[in-house]
């Protein structure tokens, strides 16, 4: 009986054990390695086919730099859900424009370049607008901060940007700006240097792949750190923990 418990007991511990291993990581976990590209693949419908196209994403002086063009996108292997995103950018020459996507998935989902996702904007003076990229995410006042209902859509002409909340956050030209992003179960949550530019609910999506733009314009990267955040009760609302 004594042998028959214990083994029991191991099994029961193995199984534990096994369950919180498939969790993942716990605590926080660096997507970008200031070497390597690493966890990473490019989609940039200019390289098809083009093996001489020059990249569009590089690692330079252990910082992920989108170079702006050909126009693509930079994707991470995994997918992931229920996680605290700190991106750390900046511009380092003339602004312009780029966005992390979240709950990215199908490639291409859009004029064959831009996959389907919900796209957090960084362009120079409004970051943390949404664009709706054939998913959806509705946030409080839509019509002032979205148009006229009956414009709204995921694709195509459709009104498929949602405005901030400020678009005063932003640090200087040439200083590194921290966004935060959340995403839990159907809500996304945006800071810019500490204040909440956007909260999206009833998003269409609720996990995905993470992406970074080249469009158009240099951006350096020197964070880009997911936390996992395991349940609604781990999380307060409000700030996110400050950065390192």
């Amino acid at each position: 009986m004594a042998l028959r418990t214990a083994l029991a007991l191991t099994a029961a511990a193995s199984f534990c054990c096994s369950a919180f291993a498939d969790d993942g990581p716990a605590g926080p976990v660096s997507l970008f390695d200031g070497k390597t590209l690493d966890g990473w693949h490019a989609d940039v419908p200019a390289a098809d086919g083009k093996p001489e196209t020059k990249p569009s994403f590089v690692v330079r002086d252990g910082m992920l730099v989108s170079l702006g063009s050909p126009n693509g996108h930079l994707i991470t292997d995994k997918t992931h859900e229920n996680y605290r995103l700190e991106v750390e950018y900046r511009f380092p020459g003339k602004p312009g424009n780029c966005g992390v996507l979240v709950h990215a998935s199908t490639p291409r989902a859009l004029y064959q370049m831009f996959p389907q996702s919900i796209e957090v904007q960084m362009n120079h003076q409004h970051a943390g607008d949404f664009w709706c990229i054939e998913e959806d995410i509705a946030v409080p006042d839509m019509v002032e901060r979205r148009g006229p209902k009956e414009n709204w859509g995921i694709n195509g002409s459709k009104a498929r940007r949602i405005l901030n909340l400020t678009d005063g956050s932003e640090k200087p030209l040439g200083e590194w700006n921290r966004m935060t992003i959340e995403c839990v179960g159907d809500e996304v949550k945006v800071w810019v240097n500490g204040d909440l530019v956007n909260h999206g609910h009833d998003c269409t999506a609720a996990s995905g792949q993470i992406a970074v733009q080249a469009e158009g314009s240099e951006v350096e990267f020197k964070k880009l750190r997911l936390t996992p955040i395991k349940s609604l009760s781990e999380e307060a609302p409000g700030q996110p923990a400050a950065a390192e």
